[in-house]
């Protein structure tokens, strides 16, 4: 399967964050802690030469919390301030205010020396779609700003957030690169929602998802669907379907309605801690 999707819009957005980029003073990025490679646009990382980043690993309450805490060492070798955090908990959110105030302490410390006191901190929030920005900035700004949705391409406009008196935030909408040059980065991507689900194969993904499972986490499936995860992942998911009542008129399993199913159960969490990339010295 052909992994690939990058509509007009995404352009746009990305332009105007070039654009953008020389008001901010610090970059928060925002990656899938279940996939830290992959759901990271290597163009933020060109847009935003020079800047001061932080990198933060969403959704860790649904990755392996070993290949979590590897992930987060990795990234702080790269020159990244780097944090594992959930989101949707607002203690894990307090945090951010203290990297930011890190990231910016030169910037700080030089408008000191010019007169400049007390300016808000300028950052901007960025990331591919459906990582979770929205439920971030509404959890760090401590009220609804954004929409939020579990499908990509829910924001589609920048907008100023007030933070507090100490920061600003610039949101930007979710944009991917113009092409995966590597398709095992767009099978990631597609097993997290971040490319939209009718672009693409629904039963082929839960097949190659089937296979990850039962090679890197056994038991995984057997104890959420009751299949055997000695047959042929094609069986699994006909038994899947079965086990769930995915089945059309004829009596015959509804494939795609299984392994989109699954694909949810997965992209929620629901099947337990998962890390589809695990960190390794030729990442």
């Amino acid at each position: 399967m052909y992994f690939q999707w990058y509509p007009g819009h995404m352009t746009k957005a990305k332009r105007a964050m070039q654009e953008d980029i020389r008001l901010i003073d610090v970059i928060i990025e925002l990656v899938d802690a279940r996939i830290p490679v992959s759901s990271k646009n290597p163009d933020i990382d060109i847009m935003a030469k020079n800047k001061p980043r932080i990198l933060l690993l969403n959704k860790s309450d649904m990755a392996d919390p070993a290949q979590l805490e590897a992930w987060v060492a990795y990234y702080e070798k790269k020159g990244y301030l780097a944090l594992a955090v959930n989101s949707k908990k607002k203690n894990e959110i307090k945090k951010i205010h203290e990297l930011i105030q890190k990231a910016c302490r030169e910037k700080k410390e030089r408008d000191k020396k010019r007169g400049i006191i007390n300016r808000p901190v300028r950052a901007m929030i960025v990331g591919i779609p459906n990582v979770g920005k929205s439920t971030f900035i509404n959890t760090f700004a401590g009220r609804s700003c954004t929409k939020t949705g579990n499908k990509p391409g829910v924001t589609r406009g920048k907008q100023w957030i007030r933070i507090s008196k100490q920061v600003e935030l610039l949101d930007t909408p979710g944009i991917l690169w113009p092409k995966f040059e590597d398709q095992t980065v767009g099978q990631h991507l597609a097993f997290i929602g971040s490319i939209k689900d009718e672009l693409i194969s629904g039963v082929e993904l839960a097949v190659d998802l089937i296979v990850f499972l039962t090679q890197n986490y056994p038991g995984t499936l057997e104890t959420h669907y009751q299949v055997s995860e000695t047959q042929d992942p094609a069986y699994i998911l006909e038994q899947l379907a079965k086990n769930r009542g995915c089945i059309q008129k004829a009596q015959e399993p509804d494939y795609e309605k299984a392994a989109f199913l699954m694909l949810d159960d997965f992209r929620n969490g629901r099947l337990g801690r998962i890390t589809i990339e695990h960190p390794c010295p030729d990442v």
